[in-house]
């Protein structure tokens, strides 16, 4: 049965998938404003045995940091409401500790030194391959 203190309900239910799952459900969140991009995510994440938290908005992603621990974020650059680049500067105050892998679809590199300079973790341009991300994500979580 589920912990009643869970902020989700099926938390505690993955918690012998691999290695990294105790420490990612307090972990991994994914944002991205294009909804299939972030499903496709979300299922690779899964078949990598990782739990990840999902989101298309970045303030409901930053709301989410006044209760609960994001280890590693999978941020998208370009979103409508607020790039990426402010979700990074967001995080880098109020949750300093946090490692953050960007991904894009248009790679400028005047955006990727800026994500960088400002203590990115990792920045793929969009196609990459599934194990390059799986890979930096593990990597994330085990520095």
């Amino acid at each position: 049965m589920p912990n009643a203190n869970s902020l989700n309900g099926f938390e505690d239910l993955d918690t012998k998938r691999s290695p990294l799952s105790a420490s990612a459900r307090d972990g991994i969140w994914l944002l991205d404003d294009d909804v299939s991009m972030l499903k496709a995510l979300g299922r690779l994440m899964s078949s990598a045995g990782l739990v990840a938290e999902k989101f298309s908005d970045p303030l409901t992603f930053l709301a989410k940091l006044k209760h609960a621990r994001c280890r590693v974020a999978v941020l998208d650059i370009w979103m409508p409401q607020m790039n990426g680049l402010e979700v990074q500067a967001c995080l880098r105050r109020d949750s300093p500790e946090t490692r953050i892998i960007f991904m894009t679809g248009r790679d400028d590199p005047l955006v990727r030194q800026t994500a960088l300079d400002a203590g990115a973790f990792a920045f793929l341009t969009k196609p990459f391959e599934d194990e390059t991300l799986v890979r930096l994500i593990h990597k994330a979580v085990a520095d």
